[in-house]
Formats: C-alpha cells, sequence, structure tokens
C-alpha cells in the first residue's frame, strides 16, 4: 500500500502546473507554466559558394567543438549554411526557370531520338535527293524548260521498263514543281505521259480494278512525306518511378540535377544521361526484388521524420565492432560489393516513397552514429563507405537535407579531411557535428522527442505512447528542483513517461488530493536515477477524487539537464 503522509505542498524551485482536460476528448500536450526560453532559431544561411579554405577551417572548428566534452556552457553545432530550397518551379530565379526549360527542351529530344540508357533506335535513311536540287537556282524560263524535258525524258523511260506506279508518281511531282507560267505546257506533258503510261499497263485482275479510290493513301511532298515515313514515337523513360516530362513531377527530379551541377544545364543533362545508363547497366529494378537476408537490418534503418516532415535514417556504424558481422560484410571484394548493392537496394526503397509533387518532401535527414564506430585500422570499411559516399552522390543528387553526425570520436577529424574533397561544397553545407555529450540535444533541435528512438535520448518506442503523443520538453537548471502537476478533476486512470536524458537526478511522484482532510499519497518515493539505470520510466495511477499528480526531479549536478515527459488519462470504468 502506498505510504501516506499529511497534505502539504512539496517544496520546489519551479512548479510546473499541467491544467485539466475533461475526459471526454483527448488531453493536450501539458501546458508548462515555467519554462526555458525557446532556442534561439538559426541565423539567415550564408551563400553556399564559399572559398574552399574558409569551408574547411570552419567545419574543423565545428568539429572541434563537438568532440571536446567541455563545459556545460557548449553550443550545439549549427548546421553547415544549408537552407533546402523551394521545388517549385514558380518559386526560381528568373535564369533558373530558363535551365528547367532549356533542360526540358534536351531530355524532350533525347527522348524523342531514343538516346536513353543504351535504348537509341536506328533512324531510317532520307531518299537521295537529285544533284539538281544542290544546283543555284536559274532563270524562271530555262527551269520551267528543263524540267519539262526532264520529266518527259524520265516518264518515256519508265514507261518502257513497265514501272507503272514511278511514272505517274514521279510525273506529278515533277508537274507540282513547275512554276506558274510553265503550267500549260506541264499540263500538256502530263496528258502525254498519262497517255504512254496507260498504254503500257498490264492487265489488271478483276478485283484490283473494283477497288474503291478512296483507299488510296494522300499524297504527301517533300519533307512531310520523308517526316511521316520516318516518325517513330518517343521514348518513355522512368526514375524512382517518375516519368520523365511526363507532369509536374518530372519537373522536381530535374530540378535536382541542376542544382548539383549549379544549373549548368549540359552538365546537369550528361549527369542525368550517366545516371540512367548506371541505372540500366546495374539492373535496378531487379536489385530493388533481390533479397540480401535482414543482418545489416540494426546498421542502417528508417525511424520516425524530422520537425520538417523529412524521414530519418539512421546509420549505426558501432555495429561493425561485431566481428562475425564485420568479417561476413567487407572480408573480400564480393563480399563489399554485395554490401554496396544492399546499400543502394535500401536507398532506392526509402527514395521511391518520397512525395516528388512541388513542395512536397523528396529528401532524407541522414543520422550518422560514430558510437563506437571501428577505427581508422578499418580499412575495407573505409574503401565501401567511400565508393558508397561517391556511388549516392553521382546518382542519387540532392536527396539528403541534412546530414547530422553524433557521437563523434577525436579520430574522426581525419577521417572527415579524407572524405571532403570527395564531397562537393553544396554536401559539406549540409552536415552537422556533435560530440558524445550534445548529441541528444542536437537531434532535438531538428527532431521531435517522440520521434527519436529511446537509445538516442528520446521517447519514441513500443508501449503505451505512440510517435503521435506530443512530448513536452523542459531545461532542468543546475542544483534545481522542477515539479510538474497533472491535475484531476474526476476518477481516471493517469499515465505517463518521463525521461531525464542523462540522469543522475532524483526523481519522485505523488497524489495530492484536492480534500482539505486527504493524505498525499507517495506513488515512488524520491530516489536518485543513474545514467545506466531505467532510460524511460513509465508510471500509472488510478485516480478516485479530485486531486493532482506530482513528479520532482531534482537535479544536483552541476550541468543543466533535458527533461521529457507525456501523458494520457483514461476514464476509470475503461
Amino acid at each position: 500500500m502506498a505510504d501516506q503522509v499529511q497534505v502539504g505542498a512539496p517544496p520546489a524551485d519551479k512548479v510546473v502546473v499541467v491544467p485539466d482536460v475533461p475526459l471526454a476528448e483527448k488531453p493536450p500536450v501539458a501546458a508548462v507554466a515555467a519554462k526555458e526560453p525557446p532556442p534561439v532559431p538559426e541565423s539567415e544561411e550564408e551563400p553556399v559558394k564559399q572559398k574552399h579554405v574558409e569551408g574547411e577551417e570552419a567545419l574543423e572548428t565545428k568539429i572541434s567543438d563537438a568532440v571536446a566534452d567541455g563545459d556545460d556552457e557548449e553550443k550545439v553545432p549549427q548546421s553547415g549554411h544549408y537552407k533546402e530550397e523551394s521545388t517549385r518551379v514558380a518559386d526560381l530565379l528568373e535564369n533558373e526557370k530558363k535551365a528547367v526549360e532549356e533542360l526540358k527542351v534536351l531530355v524532350r529530344e533525347a527522348l524523342n531520338k531514343h538516346e536513353f540508357g543504351g535504348f537509341a533506335m536506328p533512324q531510317q535513311q532520307p531518299p537521295p535527293k537529285d544533284d539538281s536540287a544542290k544546283e543555284e537556282p536559274k532563270p524562271k524560263a530555262e527551269a520551267v524548260t528543263e524540267t519539262v524535258a526532264e520529266t518527259k525524258e524520265e516518264s518515256i523511260a519508265q514507261a518502257e521498263t513497265g514501272d507503272d506506279e514511278e511514272k505517274v508518281a514521279t510525273a506529278t511531282v515533277r508537274s507540282d514543281a513547275v512554276e506558274d507560267d510553265g503550267a500549260k505546257t506541264v499540263e500538256a506533258i502530263e496528258d502525254t505521259i498519262v497517255s504512254v503510261s496507260a498504254s503500257v499497263q498490264p492487265e489488271q485482275p478483276p478485283e484490283a480494278a473494283s477497288k474503291e479510290p478512296s483507299d488510296a493513301k494522300p499524297n504527301v511532298e517533300g519533307k512531310d512525306a520523308e517526316t511521316v515515313s520516318n516518325k517513330v514515337l518517343p521514348q518513355e523513360v522512368s526514375i524512382w518511378g517518375i516519368p520523365l516530362l511526363a507532369d509536374e513531377r518530372s519537373d522536381v527530379i530535374l530540378l535536382k540535377f541542376l542544382r548539383a551541377r549549379d544549373f549548368k544545364v549540359k552538365e546537369a543533362f550528361t549527369m542525368l544521361q550517366n545516371t540512367l545508363r548506371w541505372r540500366k547497366e546495374l539492373g535496378i529494378d531487379e536489385l530493388v526484388e533481390q533479397d540480401f537476408g535482414n543482418d545489416l537490418e540494426k546498421v542502417v534503418f528508417m525511424h520516425g521524420f524530422d520537425k520538417e516532415g523529412h524521414p530519418v535514417c539512421y546509420n549505426v556504424y558501432g555495429e561493425f565492432q561485431n566481428k562475425e558481422l564485420y568479417q561476413k560484410t567487407f572480408s573480400d571484394e564480393e563480399k563489399r560489393q554485395n554490401f554496396l548493392r544492399w546499400r543502394i537496394q535500401f536507398l532506392e526503397k526509402s527514395v521511391r516513397k518520397l512525395d516528388f509533387s512541388p513542395g512536397g518532401i523528396c529528401t532524407i535527414v541522414q543520422i550518422n552514429d560514430l558510437k563506437n564506430s571501428p577505427g581508422l585500422t578499418k580499412w575495407e570499411l573505409r574503401q565501401a563507405t567511400k565508393q558508397a559516399l561517391q556511388l549516392l552522390q553521382d546518382n542519387y543528387p540532392e536527396f539528403v537535407a541534412r546530414q547530422v553526425f553524433i557521437n563523434v570520436p577525436w579520430w574522426y577529424l581525419a577521417v572527415n579531411k579524407m572524405i571532403s574533397p570527395f564531397l562537393t561544397q553544396r554536401t559539406r553545407s549540409k552536415f552537422v557535428f556533435a560530440g558524445p555529450s550534445k548529441s541528444a540535444e542536437t537531434l532535438f533541435r531538428y527532431i521531435a522527442a517522440e520521434q527519436v528512438p529511446v537509445r538516442y535520448g528520446g521517447l519514441s518506442k513500443d508501449g503505451e505512447f505512440g510517435n503521435t503523443d506530443a512530448v513536452t520538453e523542459i531545461t532542468v537548471k543546475p542544483a534545481a528542483k522542477h515539479t510538474v502537476e497533472f491535475p484531476v478533476t474526476e476518477a481516471c486512470l493517469l499515465t505517463w513517461e518521463v525521461r531525464v536524458v542523462g540522469w543522475e537526478v532524483n526523481y519522485g511522484a505523488e497524489f495530492v488530493p484536492s480534500g482539505e482532510d486527504s493524505y498525499t499519497i507517495i506513488i515512488q518515493k524520491s530516489k536518485k536515477v543513474g545514467c545506466s539505470e531505467g532510460e524511460v520510466v513509465c508510471d500509472n495511477f488510478k485516480v478516485g477524487e479530485p486531486g493532482k499528480v506530482v513528479l520532482t526531479i531534482h537535479n544536483p549536478t552541476s550541468k543543466k539537464k533535458k527533461l521529457l515527459y507525456r501523458l494520457k488519462t483514461m476514464p476509470a470504468s475503461a
């Protein structure tokens, strides 16, 4: 039975009051009376293009600050001067709109000529032209005389050889080419030609003679006839499930290639060609269906969304400390290539789930956990990582909204210097680094606590609460005490989750009835919770009378602590 003590207000430096909520409605997130000021918004981004030396110096400074586990006043690392641009063509600058249209023209021409992915169709050769067509124009009378003479000679020759169809067509085409002032002469010649042709025509069977003239195709002249004979349907090419030039989603994809090449149209078009060729050679559609097993499911996985709605992908390199897994993945070239194919498959499946409509979410946030990651001696892992980076950068442009590196160890400084030359300035601008002591705080800047896995300081896990149940965050100052109150007006079952990132604080809970003659009920005696103990405390209390549940957090340390909590109520009858 819970201990009982006389009603009294619990001592506290700060009190957080959660207003009562009617049971018939879903309780909103608890309102906090005493809160720390919200985080200062990030400053306006500087232009992406900076001098190479300045970019590296800023990057190294940022890493150094993040890796050092210094005093509590250390600031959370900021993003590397990057802000995601609009995917709507209407929002672009004029020169960028022009680049999009120029790229679409190149793509349309390539589709018409079947030049993408090695599917080029052999083009029909145009019929040979007479050498006379290349000669310089002659006076009108001379041209008419020569045309009539040539027409007569060709017609008689064709009549002698019995080439019936050609002689009539030749006469017709030649006569149409004659100028108006020689029309009468041409008509006379035509009559002669038709008479000669009729005299040498062989007898046709009755079926052919009775055929209706309406079946005959209309006469098409010159270039029009050549165009009709050479007409080929445009090639249909899709990438990530989106047909090129089919709708406005295609513009979003073309924008990715343009931005990856600083809106240089020819370079963007070449990149698109190379990507389509690479996908065909790799057999991307077959690769997506391939079964690689589940050995690497803890190495790379998708979990939740950031505050802007981007899917979040976690890369946990520390899993390769498992020697058996490491050998199974990197021991020879074949296994390393298999790892690359698996990594490409994972990204391809993730990309196909994105929204490519203008204004939609078509990028991913990458979280790279370097805790216990194999060191510089693991040559095989470094090689595979470098190859994967190059492949993904060349063939999946502008799919990363932000790269966050957490639990960064000291040796990563050297690795970063080796990898940086292979990355564009635009890619480096998306990087954020945080040492072990600032990893959770850094994640919370971009991802809500209810979306962050428990292993990284959040509350996302299987259980009573889901990822849609919002979490309240409070900063507990050094050597201070916080209390959080949940008022209740009628009988119900109250459930809550509490977590202090890093713990090393005292936690207690009690129910204080509203009645003057009632007694306080101790739900959880105040006790110190160490960093190695339960990551999340989940408690519940069945309330039988009006009152309030009071949670007390005492931080005896000299560092600030992040307090996370959420609650829900259910009617007592349920």
